[in-house]
């Protein structure tokens, strides 16, 4: 395969903090228009990982690769430029601001109006309306604070959020978390949704089954160190899940 079909690659990353190796010699990439799960256990060196790509930590070692080109990132604002864009579990969404203003949070638009800078309310509302309905979000009102959506919603903002500004890639920090089964789905149907869009996603989760059911590729990491890698036709959730539960026993037992 050529270095085209990627859009991301890591080559031998490393990295410590004090006396702890949190990873060691790591491999990843993600494909053009894929959907990668990212799974492990706690500690694995699955947010480190994501840290380093999207500039909040520098490695120790190795390199990365962005649309063919090495990169590397002093803060998250460059990977953000380059279309990176990262929904964390905590969403990084201000309950009492309207959906408006936490969709364009950072990019609002302005027009000068003598010595004065005057955010133009109304054309972001339609923008963010519009931008939401195109994925299948529908809001009462773009006004209204996020505070009054549920968390299935404030998920879709997020992604259609980092949908509309351009992202090349999209990472997902435990998307389905604390959710019930039917906004699980959407969030899932929103993934796929960015997929056709032709997005990257990279997915992190601990719920397998989620994850399985919209990824192309899964990266297991285990103790800092990718432990394997597999096609989704090549593995079973429940293989992935065996293997994590293998590695858990492995370091129970080192203890």
């Amino acid at each position: 395969m050529s270095g085209d079909d990627f859009l991301v690659r890591m080559e031998g990353i490393s990295k410590r903090f004090g006396t702890v190796q949190a990873l060691k010699d790591v491999d990843f990439d993600v494909k053009r228009q894929e959907v990668m799960g990212l799974v492990g256990d706690n500690g694995a060196g699955k947010s480190t990982l994501i840290k380093i790509l999207t500039g909040v930590h520098k490695p120790d070692e190795g390199k990365i690769y962005f649309e063919g080109r090495e990169v590397s990132f002093n803060s998250p604002k460059e990977a953000r430029d380059l279309g990176i864009e990262t929904v964390y579990q905590d969403l990084a969404l201000i309950p009492l601001m309207s959906i408006t203003r936490n969709f364009f949070l950072g990019r609002e638009l302005v027009r000068k109006v003598g010595p004065l800078n005057l955010m133009e309310h109304r054309r972001m509302d339609e923008i963010a309306a519009g931008a939401l309905r195109e994925i299948g979000v529908k809001v009462r009102s773009p006004d209204e604070p996020v505070a009054i959506l549920s968390g299935g919603e404030r998920q879709s903002v997020a992604i259609g959020r980092a949908m509309h500004f351009g992202a090349k890639l999209l990472i997902l920090d435990e998307p389905t978390a604390a959710l019930s089964i039917k906004e699980s789905q959407k969030v899932l149907d929103f993934v796929l949704e960015a997929k056709e869009r032709g997005l990257s996603i990279i997915f992190i989760t601990h719920n397998i089954y989620h994850v399985y059911s919209v990824a192309d590729r899964f990266t297991i990491l285990e103790h800092g160190r990718k432990v394997a890698e597999f096609a989704k036709g090549e593995v079973s959730p429940e293989e992935i899940i065996e293997i994590i539960r293998s590695g858990h026993a492995a370091r129970k037992g080192e203890g």
